[in-house]
């Protein structure tokens, strides 16, 4: 067996992000996807969100994707799971593969993702996008995390969330193809940023450019800076995944 045919991954989210991302994941062999989703498929998501169908519609989004994968995939594992990624289950879910998807709308979801990365030392690969706005990264164990980065969520409220602000189907796409290659990197055992740093990828849709921003590891961290522990606390829009 390949590497790639031996490994799990998690996507946290069947939406915009996840879809593309599980597509790009499931053409290079991985051997098992668990989609983790707890919403329903909604007539506005198809234009989108690839795996659903008008058929779909008010289906469960892990299950409708898993069985879009397993369609288009006969021999993927592909394993839905309909339920919030929290507090409850994170860290097990997360040590049970070799690399997480966020693929979820919701800045404070996202931070809490990071911090369970942090506390399991699995790889996650972080995306957003936002209008025709979009970027990516890989947290790796060691490395800097998204608070290294952004050090905390916004007020709840200050970024609109896609379902809000809108968002262009083909630019999730882009971003959702860039989380494979960034997750494909990683367990193929190719060579990425030194120990202790990480590249953010940032894509402008609007003048089609991209540019990376190197990102070290904030010796002050409130989460990966040696000696500190984060509190697991899963936000109340962890169980939105409709990016």
């Amino acid at each position: 067996m390949s590497r790639l045919s031996e490994a799990r991954v998690l996507v946290v989210g069947a939406g915009g992000l996840g879809c593309p991302a599980s597509l790009a994941l499931a053409h290079a062999g991985v051997g098992h996807l668990t989609v983790a989703d707890p919403d329903r498929v909604d007539v506005t998501n198809l234009h989108r969100q690839l795996w659903h169908r008008t058929s779909d519609v008010g289906r469960l989004k892990a299950e409708s994707a898993a069985a879009g994968l397993s369609r288009a995939f006969p021999e993927l594992n592909a394993e839905a799971l309909a339920e919030r990624v929290d507090a409850d289950n994170a860290e097990a879910l997360f040590r049970a593969h070799d690399v997480v998807i966020d693929a979820t709308d919701g800045t404070a979801t996202k931070f809490f993702l990071s911090d369970v990365a942090v506390v399991t030392g699995v790889p996650l690969i972080y995306g957003g996008v936002l209008r025709m706005q979009g970027q990516a990264l890989r947290i790796d164990p060691g490395g800097p995390c998204l608070r290294c980065l952004y050090e905390a969520p916004p007020p709840p409220d200050a970024v609109p969330t896609c379902a809000q602000a809108g968002v262009l189907g083909s630019m999730a796409g882009l971003v959702g193809a860039l989380q494979a290659m960034l997750a494909l990197e990683r367990l193929s055992g190719l060579l990425g940023p030194p120990r202790g740093e990480a590249v953010l990828h940032v894509i402008d849709g609007a003048t089609l450019s991209s540019r990376t921003v190197r990102v070290e590891r904030a010796p002050d961290c409130p989460s990966c800076a040696p000696g500190r522990v984060p509190s697991l606390v899963a936000p109340e829009e962890a169980a939105r995944c409709t990016t």
